[in-house]
């Protein structure tokens, strides 16, 4: 009877989560119910199996509504049925247009409208729905003699007063009013609860033919849904068997290319993948990628294959991917075996300036009927909760900011607040928008409106109204269509070096970068700043730690620095071992054998399952179960069970200790969960190295391209600055030598317009297509009459020094501009006065501070250019000591004076601490560490220099000063400014980098709990 059920996929509308109104359905006794979510059909595939495991009949379809207003329910006789409301409502998605009061005529949906909206006539699968409330109303109605059109309507919205409570505050948030603003017509009815089917059909004894009617449609609605089957877009050809010709045809291509003709591992190993990827119908999935690989190729793109897909070698062989499985021993079953339930994918990177043209291909070739973007429900978030509930509250912005900002043990105490805190903690988890899924994409074998209607978000891709691990149950296949800044710093930095010098350089020749020993030398030293993935502080340090200086101990750093193998403690211990290689034993000999390369310790999810294979005796894709089941991947806690027993018992057979085992087991369920996947890690260090030897070779081009994509872990200043030191000479925009982006002459960078916060971007893309299309500015007076810019505009060049060629000082500038446009209209830009020389006047000569240049680029550009935030100090001191000495005073006090480039917040058991970086007054970069005492005492004071005092230590090559005091260093009064309260304001625009850690301290080395000596038995 119950034909209308909302759940919380009803945004902003529905209280109830999927699983808790299937519960609900069973402790009232219903045998059959739908699910219509207000224009979404988020939930119904996890409603079918709910329901089906508890022997409902579900019924799937849809409410349609516009603009909060209802206007009918729709609710699929079958799989077609679905369809057509999905084409439906995707066409007015779409376009925008208003949702009609009635539907066209659908061949397999029963639409459903309310005594206030029927229209007069009805078609046949076309009905009316009554509520209880109504009946009695009908022997009156205008519709009374439409009885036998006539269906049960019982909504199903809320469970309790309190969640009615929560809905009108839901509603108030969606329509962005306050509660007491709100009107019956923007909430339900109260009487929209599930009831038992008994205390209902009372009200309709006088009709039956409503209830007949009622279950007429609940005995013809029968959708059903084979959630076994592929979905994705089948073939890549016409059919499996060509698929497989196809595919086994271009492994072999560049089986050859990889590996010559002599290499039987590989050959073996190529086989084998073939025969699994058959099995599980995957090859069209790996050829329609490699299509997308080649189109990228034809248009002379770089991407980077990585995650899980670079375990295979069919990937490598056609060029998915850069990683070689056989030389890092790379375990297929992690990417693909017979026993994985759901489907893996490929991770493929490209520049996010050319992942829209990626994009724009697939959809262009499989059909926008096809190809749609994986949604994803976004949840309200702790800090957003109480900001929404307190508005509806009528709560004012300071109280809003207050509730916001602190956690809820310093929230005020007043009733308002208990209501704000006690509602929005039930709204935890709940959805409260639909968004696109960063990378994900499906292409259909069927029209993708089969499945579910397509919305189209601002970006301009259609999404399907389904998140990732849906489109998973249900059958679908996706690919990752990704976009970093890493490669676009890779690929403009090869087209500067061929633009600035002449050279090409294949960086796709990944053997180029790996094997030069002076990248190595820079990566052993940290020198890494602007690099993909290891220019961070902890990464720099890392490197330094482990003096890492080849690939292979790369790969392993780019694992163990990730936030789950560091807090399981798993860095410390590697970095032990691995300068301490005599200090540990191997805990069995296949910890030596399978992972020598890590020091026998399970760094990656591929080590779980050598262990378990190699150790246990176990099948490699059982270790894959095991590894996924650990991670909190595996969905089956029976599948784990019976892969533990048999791991036992396959330990026993083998002749292990039963203590042994227990211990090996107690490893793996300890790290499994923290390792990362290695070819995910190995992928990054290519890249990681494609940076470091562009760096290394060609710094300038390297750094311009850094700056140019908007730079990676630090700010633009940190990377000018890196520039600098890497011989460069920075010049300031210049109107005839700039462009929007920052230009590269030779050694001279001149900054792109794009860096002037307070310059509009459309004059600062007009100033370069005009000087391309008319030649240099000659004067200001021609700048000024070719560029439609305002004096606001003209100023801000002047003070950045952008008419420097002109000869002419800042203040003789400024006076020509003013007598320009003081008076001047838009609409007499063309005429012939302008066009005149203006009147020079002789001016007296006014002195300016040498600074005066340093503080205007400060207000335009943040930091400055014209010298050195060093000069800029009142004091004259430089520290004692310089960086690249600090090695020389381990477990001595040192005193230094520097500038604060980042500070890294860490959580520790005893309060929170900060790392810092900064430079001396020689550019090196230094580290220090700042403890809970030292910062109540000497906190940060925001960007600029400070004098530091400090004790040094070395930790494995790696020095950091532990600051004992500290404090800010003034700058000298701003010259621009005679008022004493101004001439200190511009050094507060000085900025910092900070980046805050929310999770647990990581653990000292007597809490890691790993042995480093055998057991004895």
């Amino acid at each position: 009877m119950y034909l209308n059920c909302h759940s919380y996929h009803s945004l902003r509308y529905g209280t109830i989560p999927l699983k808790d109104l299937i519960a609900e359905a069973v402790l009232h006794g219903i045998k059959a119910m739908a699910l219509t979510d207000i224009n979404t059909v988020t939930g119904i595939y996890d409603f079918i199996k709910a329901c089906q495991e508890n022997g409902i009949k579900p019924l799937v379809g849809t409410e349609f509504r516009y603009n909060h207003e209802f206007r009918y329910i729709g609710l699929a006789k079958n799989a077609e049925g679905l369809a057509e409301m999905n084409r439906f409502l995707t066409d007015y998605n779409f376009s925008g247009e208003t949702l009609p009061l009635r539907t066209p005529k659908f061949e397999s949906v029963f639409v459903i409208y309310t005594l206030e909206n029927a229209p007069e006539t009805l078609f046949e699968n076309e009905f009316i729905g009554v509520r209880p409330e109504e009946v009695s109303s009908l022997l009156t109605s205008k519709h009374k003699n439409k009885i036998s059109k006539m269906v049960i309507l019982q909504p199903v919205t809320f469970r309790s007063k309190k969640e009615y409570n929560l809905h009108k505050v839901l509603r108030a948030i969606d329509t962005n009013i306050i509660l007491s603003k709100l009107t019956e017509a923007d909430y339900c009815k109260v009487s929209d609860v599930m009831k038992p089917v008994e205390s209902i059909l009372p009200f309709y004894e006088k009709y039956p033919e409503i209830i007949l009617n009622t279950q007429r449609i609940i005995d013809d609605c029968n959708f059903q849904y084979d959630y076994s089957a592929k979905k994705n877009k089948k073939f890549y050809t016409e059919n499996r068997q060509k698929d497989l010709e196809k595919l086994t045809e271009l492994a072999w291509e560049g089986f050859k290319e990889r590996y010559g003709n002599e290499n039987l591992e590989a050959k073996a190993r190529v086989e084998k993948e073939l025969k699994v990827i058959d099995e599980l119908e995957f090859s069209g999935y790996f050829l329609i990628t490699w299509d997308i690989i080649q189109y990228s190729n034809s248009q002379g793109f770089m991407h980077i294959g990585r995650g899980s897909g670079a375990n295979s070698i069919i990937a490598y062989c056609l060029g998915i991917t850069d990683i070689c499985p056989i030389e890092l021993d790379l375990y297929f079953e992690r990417f693909l075996n017979l026993n994985r339930k759901t489907p893996p994918d490929f991770d493929i990177d490209w520049s996010w300036q050319e992942r829209n043209t990626i994009l724009e291909y697939i959809f262009g070739k499989y059909g926008k009927d096809h190809v749609a973007f994986c949604g994803t429900n976004v949840e309200f978030k702790y800090r957003s909760i109480f900001r929404e509930v307190g508005k509806v509250f009528g709560l004012p912005k300071e109280e809003l900011d207050l509730l916001a900002k602190n956690p809820e043990e310093l929230h005020p105490t007043n009733k308002i607040v208990q209501l704000v805190q006690e509602y929005g903690k039930m709204m935890g988890k709940y959805p409260n928008q639909r968004s696109m899924h960063a990378c994900g994409i499906l292409i259909s074998e069927e029209p993708i409106t089969n499945y579910t209607p397509l919305e189209m978000p601002p970006k301009g891709f259609p999404i399907v109204l389904f998140d990732m691990h849906i489109a998973e149950e249900i059958g679908f296949d996706k690919f990752d269509i990704l976009s970093q800044r890493g490669i676009g710093h890779i690929d403009d930095s090869v087209k500067l070096i061929a633009k600035n010098r002449g050279i090409k350089v294949n960086i796709r020749d990944t053997s180029i970068s790996k094997d030069e020993a002076v990248c190595n030398s820079y990566l052993a030293k940290g020198h890494t700043i602007g690099c993909f993935y290891i220019e961070s502080p902890a990464m720099r340090g890392l490197l330094r730690r482990l003096n890492c200086d080849n690939y292979k101990i790369l790969v392993a750093a780019s694992s163990i620095i990730r936030p789950g193998v560091a807090q399981s403690g798993m860095m410390k211990e590697y970095i032990f071992r691995h300068n301490n290689p005599t200090q540990f034993e191997y805990f069995h000999e296949v910890f030596k054998e399978h992972l020598g390369e890590t020091y026998g310790i399970m760094v990656y999810q591929e080590d779980v399952i050598k262990i378990a294979q190699h150790y246990g005796g176990l099948p490699a894709p059982d270790g894959d179960i095991l590894r996924r089941a650990m991670s909190g991947k595996g969905r089956s806690l029976e599948a784990l069970q019976k892969v533990k027993d048999n791991f036992f018992a396959s330990c026993a057979q083998k002749g292990h200790p039963e203590t042994l085992s227990q211990e090996i087991y107690r490893q793996i369920e300890s790290f499994a969960g923290y390792s990362f996947c290695k070819a995910h890690s190995a992928s990054y260090a290519v890249e990681s190295y494609q940076s470091l030897y562009l760096k290394v070779n060609y710094p300038v081009e390297f750094m311009t391209a850094v700056i140019n994509n908007q730079g990676g872990f630090y700010r633009t200043e940190v990377y000018v600055h890196e520039a600098r030191m890497s011989g460069g000479t920075i010049h300031n925009p210049c109107v005839n030598k700039s462009e929007y982006q920052t230009t590269l002459y030779g050694t001279d960078i001149y900054l792109g317009f794009m860096h002037i916060q307070s310059l509009e971007s459309k004059i600062a893309h007009l100033i370069e297509e005009n000087r391309n299309k008319k030649g240099d500015f000659s004067s200001l007076e021609d700048f000024i009459n070719r560029i439609p810019i305002g004096i606001e505009g003209v100023k801000t060049l002047i003070f950045i020094d952008a008419f420097r060629f002109t000869g002419k000082t800042k203040n003789q500038l400024l006076v020509t501009a003013s007598l320009l446009l003081n008076n001047f209209k838009p609409e007499n830009r063309d005429l012939k006065l302008l066009q005149e020389p203006v009147k020079e006047y002789k001016l007296p000569t006014l002195e300016r501070s040498v600074f005066e240049d340093a503080f205007d680029e400060i207000e335009l550009l943040s930091f400055p250019v014209s010298c050195t935030i060093f000069d800029l100090l009142q004091t004259k001191h430089r520290g004692d000591i310089m960086a690249k000495d600090l090695v020389k005073y381990h477990k001595k006090q040192v005193r230094m004076l520097a500038y604060l480039i980042s500070r890294k917040h860490v959580p520790t058991k005893k309060g929170a601490m900060y790392f810092g970086t900064w430079i001396d007054h020689e550019g090196t970069y230094f580290d220090t560490a700042h403890f809970p005492d030292s910062l109540e005492k000497y906190p940060f004071q925001g960007g600029g220099c400070y004098l530091l005092l400090g004790n040094v230590e070395v930790d494995y090559h790696f020095p950091t000063i532990t600051i004992t005091k500290m404090a800010k260093m003034p700058f000298i009064p701003d010259p621009r400014y005679m008022d004493a309260k101004d001439q200190y304001r511009t050094q507060n625009q000085i900025k910092e980098d900070i980046s805050l850690t929310h999770r647990k301290p990581y653990p000292q080395g007597h809490e890691i709990n790993l042995p480093r000596h055998r057991m004895k038995f």
